[in-house]
């Protein structure tokens, strides 16, 4: 974890100043090519300027100690430290303001700023005797309005149960809570402000953006988030207890583009919190998943048949020379005697699979009893432990969700069962794990097994750290239902949305999440959409389905290929189009063209890969439509002459951007050398 005083690679200079000695009392702190943040050392009032404009006023912390709220501008004596560092986010400088009050205990905030980041990162320490608390909010403040159509952006915690994130109207009297990072900004002009943590081992955080007729525009960046529709806890925050309390570290800046303010957050939590997990260096990951339509029927007979279907009539379908066959829930109709019994015939799958140039993957839920309801006196898999014994406590009952029951990530049972599983996925020669409803590790317990463990982040980095030491870098690690940065540590590859398969409103809700979350491409080495299905849909919708993990990143296909049907023929077709396995190969997720969709998504999104940019274009309606070539919304030289290609279908030197009723397209833009000005 970024600890503060890790920050610190390079040190060069510690100037101590009283309060006094500052030229007009004030502290000038500035930050990237135009951004300054200026405290008054005799009033304790700061401002952030962009571009010498206030953009955030009357900055503040509040953090509660032992029930008692305590602001930052409660106090009377201040003074500070100034230090340069050289760290990852390259060359800067840490200020630390140090605050002292009658019967208060020691506050300290603390900044840091570098000359080539848009942004500053900013932290609060609270020092005493016997501390404890629930709630620090580093970054509380007003901000100058929004000018135009101005949209508050609500980031969901997870993807579980459908949720979508929303771009709401920024109008009086909203308050829109959102986890982890928030946005607020103007959509015509694309002006506006990101903040939120980058650091998710200890804290939940939240986001308050807040738009009042009377007394004007707030933000609130608070460790210390429940709420049980978003992060899905029944009771508050866990404390954290100690002479040392610190704040989750908040990220903060102003940004002519909030899709690139969103885009550096997304970076800057892979920097201040580094991957545990081993880097992925091997191509983009594509293959099959037997949840998109087999779900329960799987068999040793199906999987197999689906390994000679991607060998004999998908070979060109790979990355890398190779694909990942994946078994997902109900793998264990191969395995005779439950747990503890005969896993031959999965080792047999695995080695089916290698045989036939392809790589094996399977599935597993480590956090969850499914089998609660039949009540606690079983033994935990692997273990002498009963399930009960592993349950999270919660209020004295348990935690139950998408029908499971939590288990406690600290508890010696949920660890040796974690340790049996993988020691046996291990042994049938498994190279991909997806590891679903990770959610369940995080939640806020009244006590853990480990009672060095107060709040559900820090039992979600004990449960998956264990969880990855058992791994020991020998797979491709899938992330489905988890939550969405906290995650970022722990996986290489991270499910975008929910379930989603086939429909056109499939695709439409898969779009959603990357519409306002397409900036997680760089806080994982890849994103996914989830199975791709073509089933028996129209044309138009196995396009847009296609077209909905080319954009996100990877490429996890569904269909029950043990069978021939009309999507194996689309298969063959789609999935092996050379301009479309470029794109897979590039892995990375597209750009939203357009966020002011609410829960609904843009119909645009582009990138640039090498010399060409693409335009996929994505008509959820059921009407034919044309849309403009905007080629300044678009990012491109408004000047230049393009020759427009659809991939799709092939058609060269494209005029007119029309996508057919519940369908999509996907477009290569070249500049036209012949017409160069």
């Amino acid at each position: 974890m970024f600890k503060y005083c890790r920050l610190l690679a390079v040190l060069c200079l510690i100037v101590w100043i009283p309060a006094f000695a500052h030229k007009n009392d004030g502290l000038h702190i500035p930050f990237g090519k135009t951004g300054l943040i200026v405290y008054d050392l005799k009033t304790g009032q700061m401002n952030v300027y962009n571009n010498n404009a206030v953009v955030f006023s009357n900055v503040y912390a509040l953090v509660k100690v032992d029930d008692k709220l305590i602001s930052s501008k409660d106090y009377l004596s201040r003074s500070y430290t100034k230090t340069l560092i050289n760290d990852g986010f390259g060359k800067g400088e840490k200020y630390v303001l140090k605050l002292i009050g009658q019967d208060l205990p020691e506050m300290d905030l603390i900044f840091y700023t570098y000359p080539k980041r848009a942004y500053f990162l900013t932290g609060t320490v609270v020092k005493g005797r016997n501390l404890k608390t629930n709630y620090m909010a580093p970054f509380c403040s007003d901000f100058t309005a929004v000018k135009g159509d101005a949209t508050s952006l609500f980031v969901p915690f997870d993807n579980d149960t459908f949720i979508s994130y929303n771009a709401r109207p920024f109008r009086d009297n909203l308050e829109n809570i959102s986890a982890e990072v928030g946005a607020v900004y103007d959509n015509a002009s694309r002006k506006g402000f990101v903040a939120g943590s980058i650091e998710h081992g200890v804290w939940k955080t939240g986001v308050l953006m807040a738009s009042k007729k009377d007394s004007g525009n707030s933000v609130r960046v608070w460790g210390g988030y429940t709420a049980e529709a978003t992060t899905r806890d029944r009771i508050p925050h866990g404390f954290i207890k100690g002479e040392l309390l610190k704040s989750p570290l908040v990220f903060v800046g102003y940004f002519d583009d909030w899709r690139h303010g969103l885009e550096d957050y997304g970076k800057a939590n892979r920097i201040a919190d580094p991957p545990y997990i081993f880097n992925w260096t091997a191509p983009t990951p594509v293959g099959w998943n037997s949840w998109g339509v087999i779900q329960d029927k799987l068999t040793f007979e199906k999987a197999t048949k689906v390994v000679d279907f991607f060998a004999d009539s998908l070979s060109a379908f790979r990355t890398g020379n190779t694909a990942f066959i994946d078994l997902d829930s109900y793998w264990d109709s191969m395995v005779t005697g439950g747990m503890k019994g005969d896993f031959s015939k999965l080792k047999a799958f695995a080695d089916y699979c290698k045989q036939r140039g392809l790589q094996p993957g399977v599935y597993w839920a480590p956090f969850t009893d499914w089998g609660y309801k039949d009540g606690g006196d079983r033994n935990a898999d692997g273990t002498d432990y009963k399930f009960g014994d592993m349950w999270t406590k919660v209020a004295g009952g348990y935690h139950d969700l998408d029908g499971a029951r939590a288990l406690d990530p600290t508890h010696p049972g949920t660890k040796q069962r974690i340790a049996y599983m993988i020691k046996k996925f291990k042994a049938c020669g498994f190279k991909m794990i997806k590891i679903d409803f990770l959610g369940h590790a995080a939640i806020e317990s009244s006590h853990f097994y480990d009672t060095t463990v107060t709040t559900g982040m820090q039992a979600y980095r004990k449960g998956m750290e264990f969880l990855l030491d058992q791994l020991d870098n020998q797979m491709l690690v899938y992330a489905a239902i988890s939550p969405s940065l906290a995650t970022g540590k722990y996986a290489h590859m991270r499910r975008i949305a929910c379930d989603a398969f086939k429909s056109i409103n499939d695709t439409k809700y898969t779009m959603n999440s990357l519409n306002y979350g397409w900036w997680q491409t760089y806080l994982y080495n890849y994103l996914d959409a989830d199975q791709l299905v073509l089933s028996t849909e129209k044309e138009g919708a196995n396009r847009a389905r296609v077209l909905s993990g080319l954009v996100t990143g990877t490429f996890i296909t569904g269909d029950d290929f043990s069978v021939k049907g009309q999507w194996s023929t689309v298969a063959k077709s789609l999935y092996q189009n050379p301009g479309l396995l470029k794109i897979i190969q590039n892995g990375k997720a597209f750009e939203p063209v357009e966020g002011d969709t609410g829960t609904n998504a843009t119909e645009m999104f582009t990138c640039k890969i090498g010399h060409d940019f693409y335009l996929a274009v994505f008509n959820y309606s059921d009407t034919a439509k044309d849309y403009p070539i905007d080629l300044k919304r678009l990012a491109l030289q408004p000047n230049l002459k393009y020759q427009i290609k659809e991939l799709f279908g092939g058609d060269e030197n494209v005029r007119t951007i029309s996508v057919g009723a519940a369908s999509a397209a996907l477009y290569r833009f070249k500049i036209d050398e012949r017409k160069k000005p």
